[in-house]
Protein backbone atom coordinates (compact mmCIF):
# COMPACT_ATOMS: atom_id res chain seq x y z
CA UNK A 1 0.00 0.00 0.00
CA UNK A 2 2.85 2.38 0.79
CA UNK A 3 4.34 1.68 -2.64
CA UNK A 4 1.02 2.69 -4.21
CA UNK A 5 0.97 5.98 -2.32
CA UNK A 6 4.60 6.65 -3.22
CA UNK A 7 3.72 6.16 -6.89
CA UNK A 8 0.61 8.31 -6.45
CA UNK A 9 2.63 11.24 -5.15
CA UNK A 10 5.28 10.69 -7.83
CA UNK A 11 2.44 11.02 -10.34
CA UNK A 12 1.50 14.29 -8.62
CA UNK A 13 5.00 15.64 -9.28
CA UNK A 14 4.61 14.82 -12.98
CA UNK A 15 1.21 16.51 -12.94
CA UNK A 16 2.85 19.70 -11.63
CA UNK A 17 5.42 19.57 -14.42
CA UNK A 18 2.84 19.10 -17.19
CA UNK A 19 -0.15 21.18 -16.01
CA UNK A 20 1.56 23.61 -13.62
CA UNK A 21 -0.65 22.69 -10.69
CA UNK A 22 -0.35 20.16 -7.90
CA UNK A 23 -4.02 19.26 -7.62
CA UNK A 24 -5.98 16.97 -9.89
CA UNK A 25 -8.18 18.87 -12.29
CA UNK A 26 -10.95 16.27 -12.47
CA UNK A 27 -13.34 15.32 -9.67
CA UNK A 28 -13.37 11.61 -10.56
CA UNK A 29 -11.69 10.41 -7.37
CA UNK A 30 -14.06 12.45 -5.19
CA UNK A 31 -17.05 11.04 -7.10
CA UNK A 32 -15.74 7.47 -6.77
CA UNK A 33 -15.13 7.91 -3.03
CA UNK A 34 -18.62 9.38 -2.65
CA UNK A 35 -20.22 6.48 -4.51
CA UNK A 36 -18.30 3.93 -2.44
CA UNK A 37 -19.33 5.72 0.75
CA UNK A 38 -22.97 5.70 -0.38
CA UNK A 39 -22.83 1.97 -1.15
CA UNK A 40 -21.17 1.16 2.19
CA UNK A 41 -23.72 3.28 4.05
CA UNK A 42 -26.53 1.59 2.16
CA UNK A 43 -25.12 -1.79 3.21
CA UNK A 44 -25.04 -0.70 6.86
CA UNK A 45 -28.61 0.58 6.67
CA UNK A 46 -29.78 -2.65 5.03
CA UNK A 47 -27.98 -4.75 7.65
CA UNK A 48 -29.48 -2.78 10.53
CA UNK A 49 -32.96 -2.61 8.94
CA UNK A 50 -33.41 1.16 8.65
CA UNK A 51 -36.39 2.73 6.90
CA UNK A 52 -35.98 4.31 3.47
CA UNK A 53 -36.22 7.85 4.83
CA UNK A 54 -33.68 7.12 7.56
CA UNK A 55 -31.38 5.45 5.01
CA UNK A 56 -31.43 8.55 2.80
CA UNK A 57 -30.74 10.75 5.83
CA UNK A 58 -27.81 8.57 6.90
CA UNK A 59 -26.35 8.48 3.38
CA UNK A 60 -26.59 12.27 3.16
CA UNK A 61 -25.00 12.77 6.58
CA UNK A 62 -22.15 10.36 5.84
CA UNK A 63 -21.41 11.94 2.46
CA UNK A 64 -21.82 15.51 3.61
CA UNK A 65 -20.40 15.45 7.14
CA UNK A 66 -17.99 12.49 7.24
CA UNK A 67 -16.42 13.17 3.86
CA UNK A 68 -17.06 16.69 2.55
CA UNK A 69 -17.31 18.91 5.65
CA UNK A 70 -14.59 17.06 7.54
CA UNK A 71 -12.44 17.04 4.41
CA UNK A 72 -12.90 20.76 3.80
CA UNK A 73 -12.08 21.51 7.44
CA UNK A 74 -8.97 19.27 7.55
CA UNK A 75 -7.77 20.38 4.10
CA UNK A 76 -8.16 24.04 5.06
CA UNK A 77 -6.35 23.49 8.34
CA UNK A 78 -3.46 21.62 6.68
CA UNK A 79 -3.34 24.14 3.81
CA UNK A 80 -3.10 27.04 6.27
CA UNK A 81 -0.54 25.25 8.44
CA UNK A 82 1.62 24.30 5.47
CA UNK A 83 1.53 27.74 3.85
CA UNK A 84 2.04 29.62 7.11
CA UNK A 85 4.61 27.57 8.98
CA UNK A 86 6.02 24.65 6.99
CA UNK A 87 7.03 26.29 3.72
CA UNK A 88 10.67 26.99 3.11
CA UNK A 89 11.45 30.61 2.43
CA UNK A 90 12.81 31.55 -0.98
CA UNK A 91 16.63 31.60 -0.83
CA UNK A 92 16.86 34.75 -2.98
CA UNK A 93 14.66 37.24 -4.77
CA UNK A 94 14.98 35.46 -8.14
CA UNK A 95 13.00 32.44 -6.99
CA UNK A 96 9.23 32.61 -7.44
CA UNK A 97 7.43 32.11 -4.16
CA UNK A 98 5.07 29.17 -4.38
CA UNK A 99 2.31 28.05 -2.07
CA UNK A 100 0.46 24.82 -1.51
CA UNK A 101 -2.86 24.92 -3.37
CA UNK A 102 -6.05 24.33 -1.42
CA UNK A 103 -7.20 21.75 -4.00
CA UNK A 104 -3.95 19.88 -3.45
CA UNK A 105 -4.70 19.83 0.28
CA UNK A 106 -8.15 18.40 -0.50
CA UNK A 107 -6.55 15.81 -2.82
CA UNK A 108 -4.25 14.77 0.01
CA UNK A 109 -7.31 14.39 2.24
CA UNK A 110 -9.09 12.25 -0.38
CA UNK A 111 -6.01 10.05 -0.86
CA UNK A 112 -5.67 9.65 2.89
CA UNK A 113 -9.40 9.06 3.40
CA UNK A 114 -9.65 6.04 1.11
CA UNK A 115 -7.69 3.58 3.34
CA UNK A 116 -9.58 5.01 6.33
CA UNK A 117 -12.80 4.24 4.45
CA UNK A 118 -11.67 0.68 3.80
CA UNK A 119 -10.84 0.13 7.48
CA UNK A 120 -13.74 1.94 9.14
CA UNK A 121 -16.52 1.24 6.67
CA UNK A 122 -15.72 -1.94 4.75
CA UNK A 123 -13.72 -4.07 7.21
CA UNK A 124 -15.81 -2.80 10.12
CA UNK A 125 -18.95 -3.90 8.26
CA UNK A 126 -17.71 -7.45 7.84
CA UNK A 127 -16.52 -7.81 11.44
CA UNK A 128 -19.45 -5.92 12.97
CA UNK A 129 -21.11 -9.10 14.35
CA UNK A 130 -17.97 -9.63 16.41
CA UNK A 131 -17.67 -5.96 17.34
CA UNK A 132 -21.29 -5.68 18.49
CA UNK A 133 -20.83 -8.32 21.18
CA UNK A 134 -20.62 -7.16 24.78
CA UNK A 135 -17.34 -7.22 26.63
CA UNK A 136 -13.84 -5.86 26.73
CA UNK A 137 -12.47 -7.59 23.60
CA UNK A 138 -15.05 -6.16 21.12
CA UNK A 139 -14.55 -2.67 22.55
CA UNK A 140 -10.77 -3.07 22.33
CA UNK A 141 -10.98 -4.32 18.73
CA UNK A 142 -13.30 -1.46 17.72
CA UNK A 143 -10.99 1.10 19.26
CA UNK A 144 -7.91 -0.53 17.70
CA UNK A 145 -9.56 -0.49 14.29
CA UNK A 146 -10.35 3.20 14.69
CA UNK A 147 -6.85 3.97 15.99
CA UNK A 148 -5.18 2.17 13.08
CA UNK A 149 -7.44 3.97 10.59
CA UNK A 150 -6.81 7.40 12.11
CA UNK A 151 -3.07 6.78 12.39
CA UNK A 152 -2.85 5.62 8.80
CA UNK A 153 -4.88 8.65 7.68
CA UNK A 154 -2.43 11.01 9.39
CA UNK A 155 0.59 9.09 8.07
CA UNK A 156 -0.70 9.32 4.49
CA UNK A 157 -1.47 12.98 5.06
CA UNK A 158 2.18 13.45 6.03
CA UNK A 159 3.30 11.56 2.90
CA UNK A 160 1.11 13.82 0.77
CA UNK A 161 2.71 16.98 2.06
CA UNK A 162 6.15 15.41 2.20
CA UNK A 163 5.85 14.53 -1.50
CA UNK A 164 5.36 18.20 -2.27
CA UNK A 165 8.72 19.99 -2.51
CA UNK A 166 7.12 23.25 -1.41
CA UNK A 167 6.93 22.01 2.16
CA UNK A 168 10.42 20.63 2.67
CA UNK A 169 10.61 21.89 6.22
CA UNK A 170 7.90 19.33 7.07
CA UNK A 171 10.48 16.54 6.90
CA UNK A 172 12.85 18.61 8.96
CA UNK A 173 10.25 19.37 11.63
CA UNK A 174 9.19 15.72 11.83
CA UNK A 175 12.78 14.47 12.05
CA UNK A 176 13.62 16.98 14.79
CA UNK A 177 10.70 15.82 16.90
CA UNK A 178 12.15 12.30 17.27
Amino acid sequence: MELYHGCSYQHTKYHKQTKNQWARDDPAFVVICSLLLAVATLAYCAAYDHSTAHTLLVIFSVLFFHFIVTGVFLATFCWFLTNSYLREEAPNSYVVEQRVEWMYAFDVHCNSFFPLFVLLYVIHYFVSPLLLAHGFIPVLLSNLLFMVGASYYHYLNFLGYDGNPLSLSLSLSLSLSH
